[in-house]
């Protein structure tokens, strides 16, 4: 995709899936290459993967994406309380690619969509490779260690946002200029899934999240933006992965939180060539992570 390409944001074939949480408003390429599903991220949408539907990826995979419960196209949960947290919303992922016959994917997860995927360790068997941005995989009541300040204390986990609110939330997710369709997926969103989030986790539901990617033999891609300013980056470096994809976390210069948006053609091929070694059985582990090893990857920030 050419930088300051315009996106258009309602990215077609969509379908309604119906699930036991709700029905989802799916995005299904198609096609016959690997499957390679995504997710976003707190009170997004699958908007936010524009430049990842209209790039060669979609030639290459079978992309997936998919509004979560409570956002965008689909709709709010049928029983808040059974889906609104880690593992609610993991049980709905599988159960939606159960739906759509998916017996095997490489699973991208971003920010609260990189917890739901690993959540999904232990849930989805057909997982072949997980590829994380903007998540620090922390332990139980751990969010002082991977965030640079605990999201359930802000924005990320209040029910009721004001307008004010929107705007300041939209732009630690994605940076300045504010994107007109991410206030509007936060607008939309369901506050009882933010407020439900934290709830859940501060009652200790869901996997202890380091130790699930510590003691995961699965293929890890960790990539992020270089400028993140909502996690700890010398975290995620510091987490013993046991499979590592080429031994370290990468990093995108000039990218904030959402890498994949500003430095997307840098990230695509980042993710292409993990597929492609996924494929190839190479991706394996090549040497232990160490604390603060890390790879920048200079790019230019790719705006519209």
């Amino acid at each position: 995709m050419e930088h300051g390409m315009a996106i258009p944001y309602e990215v077609e074939p969509f379908r309604l899936s119906c699930t036991s949480h709700g029905k989802l408003s799916v995005w299904d390429g198609g096609g016959s290459g690997t499957p390679l599903l995504l997710i976003h991220g707190n009170s997004s949408s699958h908007q936010v993967f524009a430049r990842q539907l209209r790039s060669d990826l979609a030639a290459r995979c079978r992309l997936i994406t998919f509004d979560l419960p409570g956002h965008g196209q689909s709709e709010d949960a049928h029983d808040p309380a059974r889906t609104y947290s880690l593992p609610g919303l993991a049980d709905c992922t599988v159960e939606l690619l159960e739906r759509l016959e998916v017996s095997s994917a490489v699973v991208l997860g971003w920010s609260l969509g990189g917890h739901v995927a690993i959540e999904m360790l232990s849930r989805f068997k057909g997982m072949k490779g997980l590829i994380l941005t903007g998540t620090p995989p922390i332990r139980r009541g751990g969010f002082v260690e991977g965030f640079v300040s605990s999201p359930a204390d802000g924005l990320a986990g209040r029910r009721h946002l004001s307008e004010a609110e929107v705007d300041t939330f939209a732009q630690a997710m994605f940076g300045t200029p504010v994107e007109p369709f991410l206030q509007g997926a936060i607008g939309r969103s369901d506050g009882r899934c933010r407020q439900g989030l934290f709830e859940a986790s501060r009652a200790g539901l869901g996997v202890d999240q380091r130790l699930a990617v510590e003691g995961s033999a699965l293929p890890i891609a960790v990539i992020n933006g270089a400028t993140d300013p909502l996690i700890r980056l010398d975290y995620l470096e510091g987490v013993a992965y046991r499979n590592l994809w080429e031994g370290r976390c990468h990093r995108l210069d000039g990218a904030g939180h959402a890498p994949f948006w500003h430095a997307a053609d840098t990230f695509n091929a980042l993710v292409g060539r993990f597929l492609g070694e996924l494929e190839r059985g190479t991706a394996g582990l090549e040497r232990p992570a160490v604390k603060g090893d890390q790879k920048t990857v200079s790019t230019r920030a790719s705006r519209m």
